[in-house]
């Protein structure tokens, strides 16, 4: 069972220790990897049960990897920056041994990969030691983190509401310590909004920052891209140093970035300027969002930085021209099983999602896209107008419904209309913790 106490003591708990010092401990041979992971199966069996993060865990396997980044560190070697880090790996994505369900029944009894993704190798390589796959809605379609295959995943700060979505399963898994690092894949939200119902710190890079593979074998969605989540904006930039670059595979690759993002954090100056929308022009949000956000705006201002209050970000609301992408992506992922027998094994939410896609014209298509170039120009012109080094607002609008409201059909989704937009710009776009929701400040945390 689970000891804090010895945890604490070991420097092995990963609600207290960072990824740096736990790495830097391992390559030191003051604690293994092994020991590490142990651990990290060890939460895993206490916790995972009542929140549902983890689909899947091979234990043998990871230990395994474990020795073998002790061997590494005992022989001389360098592991990698990420030495004996054990991780959770998002189950949209390839780990080698694991079976990819994407959350849907349609791939469920799928053979286990053969390879990982790109960024689960580049993971790997850095020294991270994979436990597992964390759980997702099916194909990510939604900004939480149930589906047909496994128990819906709840989050660590009151297990009777959600985490978000879609990559709830690696933030109850880090809110909780679990593990220390894990990845996630943004193409609406889906690291911002579990970020900022967990109280991470997370980052959507933008597109092409982690090159992945694009094959031709599947759709290729325009508006997502995938990439390593934790609780602090340090372990999250460590673990960016470790995973950015560009892949030949991917058209939208960015050219190599050799700055070492991890050193800056911490040691950077307050923004010099930046521009506070906080309801970005469109949108209402609720009181105990808005005075939270509005808090921390306070404090950065106080810090030294310019605020420049501009609520005129989105000519027109962006929901439009990204759900018009959003469902054809899903009529080209999943369309041709309407009509057969497997069409039944798709989620009731999603199935709308995809014939509403099918009706989707070619002009529909092109419009789209056209609106996610003035999106873009618009956040971009916005910028320029103010010479802001960031723009500023609520993670989420208003907090989630509970779980128990989720199952219904009627379930309110603008709580997360912010994150969207920022998808469409493909500018990157992360959240801090600002926060607990509620007068009492018991609820769940708020993102800025």
């Amino acid at each position: 069972m689970y000891d804090r106490a010895s945890a604490v003591l070991w420097g092995m708990d990963f609600l207290e220790t960072s990824v740096a010092d736990l790495a830097a401990s391992v390559k030191a041979g003051s604690i293994t990897a092994r020991s590490l992971t142990e651990h990290a199966l060890s939460r895993i069996e206490d916790l995972n049960p009542a929140l549902n993060a983890f689909v899947a865990v091979d234990g043998e396997a990871a230990l395994v990897a474990a020795d073998q980044v002790d061997r590494t560190v005992a022989a001389g070697d360098d592991p990698g920056p990420l030495a004996g880090i054990p991780i959770g790996v998002k189950d949209l994505e390839d780990a080698a041994g694991f079976v990819t369900t994407y959350g849907s029944a349609l791939h469920a009894e799928d053979s286990p990969a053969t390879a990982d993704s790109v960024l689960v190798a580049r993971l790997k390589a850095a020294g991270c030691v994979v436990l597992g796959k964390t759980n997702t809605p099916e194909f990510g379609h939604k900004a939480t983190s149930d589906n047909n295959v496994f128990p819906t995943t709840a989050n660590p700060w009151d297990p009777t509401q959600t985490p978000g979505g879609s990559s709830g399963g690696t933030g109850a898994a880090l809110a909780s310590g679990m593990v220390p690092l894990a990845t996630g894949s943004d193409g609406g939200g889906s690291i911002r909004i579990p970020a900022a119902l967990c109280g991470l710190s997370a980052i959507k890079c933008q597109q092409g920052r982690i090159g992945t593979e694009r094959t031709g074998k599947r759709p290729s969605m325009l508006l997502s891209i995938a990439g390593p989540m934790a609780r602090t904006a340090a372990d999250t930039a460590l673990a960016l140093d470790a995973t950015k670059g560009p892949h030949w595979a991917d058209i939208f690759s960015l050219p190599p970035d050799v700055t070492s993002w991890h050193d800056q954090v911490g040691r950077a100056e307050p923004p010099r300027r930046v521009v506070w929308a906080p309801t970005m022009g469109f949108s209402d949000v609720a009181p105990d969002v808005a005075a939270r956000c509005a808090a921390a705006v306070e404090k950065l201002e106080a810090a030294g930085t310019e605020v420049i209050l501009d609520d005129s970000v989105f000519d027109v609301e962006p929901l439009r021209g990204w759900i018009i992408n959003w469902f054809v992506y899903f009529n080209n992922l999943l369309g041709h099983h309407k009509g057969t027998p497997e069409w039944d094994k798709v989620s009731e939410s999603l199935r709308p999602m995809v014939e509403m896609g099918a009706e989707v014209t070619g002009g529909q298509a092109a419009d789209a896209i056209d609106r996610m170039s003035a999106r873009n120009y618009e956040v971009s012109g916005l910028m320029e107008k103010h010479d802001a080094d960031a723009l500023l607002t609520p993670a989420t609008a208003r907090m989630p419904p509970s779980l128990e409201e989720l199952q219904g059909d009627d379930a309110d989704l603008g709580w997360v209309q912010f994150t969207f937009g920022l998808n469409m710009t493909r500018h990157p776009t992360g959240s801090v913790c600002v926060g607990r929701a509620g007068t009492d400040g018991q609820g769940l945390p708020i993102g800025l």
